[in-house]
């Protein structure tokens, strides 16, 4: 009875020596995540202090540049400091994406991409893949439209899918080979049962440049890129891969309108970052661009621009991105003529 007395008040002491040991203990991990906590805040108060360079790995004049210079334009009132755009085009946007993958992880260089990316990867062209960089944000959809030179006989979609099933290989199209534009020529050429004869070119600007001086017959466009030469005559659109027609050109069909449900053609240009930057930065950025993507002001110099703003976050623009990447590489044996 005696020593069940002292066991007892023993294991009583030491039961309130280890409550007493787990409290401090939790105390001090209580401690330790809140420091964190702090730290992360405080890193993320301070963030940004400097301009953040902004790599659009495209040349200037095209739908990536225009689009970007608008984010551009407006990031000292919305992310607190300037995003002074560098254009680094090169091998289907590849080349400012190589670069940027190689820049230091600190949140002072973030670079733009879209589906072209995914494309690239899929016929070879660059190692690099969208899981490659860390997502902050989409920003602004373009939809996509075959444009032809305006002193063609194509005056309908229809006019240009029956020639080009009747002359396999005659008519000459535009594109970034290896990159969305073609994914996006190869889907019209798969749906109407065509073949097309690909000239390579580098970005969108070129592109339709070409197809104003007559040096190709058709390439995919968008209102950036092709409306002014559009309204001075010198280009004529077909079909606009979008769900509706857009209001900027109200007369021109969707191809779902003509039957080709499954040609939805866009381009979601996006912003990422260097693989492990912190993710406070990151959120911070994000909420940034949220904020951009909600200012009247800055919706409607999108629109103007022929794009309609459509903000993803980094986890949802993640897993577009990803749905993506699965969807090109299932059409990328299309691309490797």
């Amino acid at each position: 009875m005696f020593y069940d007395v002292l066991r007892n008040a023993a294991q009583g002491k030491l039961g309130r020596m280890l409550a007493s040991g787990g409290a401090i203990a939790s105390l001090t991990l209580g401690l330790g995540a809140t420091g964190l906590a702090t730290s992360q805040l405080a890193q993320a108060e301070d963030y940004p202090d400097k301009a953040i360079e902004f790599i659009v790995p495209w040349s200037p004049g095209g739908g990536s540049d225009a689009l970007m210079r608008i984010i551009s334009n407006a990031a000292d009132e919305h992310i607190g400091q300037p995003m002074p755009v560098i254009n680094m085009p090169g091998v289907s946007g590849t080349i400012g994406l190589k670069e940027l993958a190689q820049k230091d992880p600190d949140g002072y260089t973030v670079g733009q991409v879209h589906e072209g990316l995914m494309a690239a990867n899929a016929t070879g062209l660059t190692q690099l893949n969208w899981d490659d960089f860390q997502p902050i944000a989409s920003l602004a959809s373009s939809p996509q439209y075959l444009v032809v030179n305006a002193d063609s006989d194509w005056e309908t979609f229809e006019d240009f899918a029956e020639y080009a099933k009747e002359n396999p290989g005659d008519i000459r199209v535009g594109a970034t080979l290896g990159g969305i534009p073609h994914v996006h020529a190869a889907m019209i050429e798969d749906a109407i049962d065509a073949q097309f004869r690909y000239v390579g070119f580098e970005g969108t600007g070129a592109r339709i440049r070409a197809l104003v001086g007559g040096h190709i017959d058709a390439s995919i466009g968008d209102i950036s890129s092709s409306l002014e030469f559009v309204k001075n005559g010198d280009l004529r659109f077909l079909a606009i891969g979008s769900k509706e027609r857009l209001k900027q050109t109200p007369d021109v069909p969707t191809f779902k309108e003509l039957g080709y449900d499954n040609l939805n053609l866009s381009i979601n240009r996006g912003i990422v970052a260097p693989k492990e930057i912190d993710p406070a930065k990151v959120e911070t950025l994000a909420q940034g661009f949220e904020a951009m993507s909600q200012d009247p002001k800055f919706v409607e110099r999108v629109n103007k621009a022929g794009a309609e703003v459509e903000f993803m976050g980094p986890q949802a623009y993640a897993d577009y991105l990803a749905e993506v990447d699965a969807t090109v590489k299932r059409l990328s044996g299309k691309l490797a003529r």
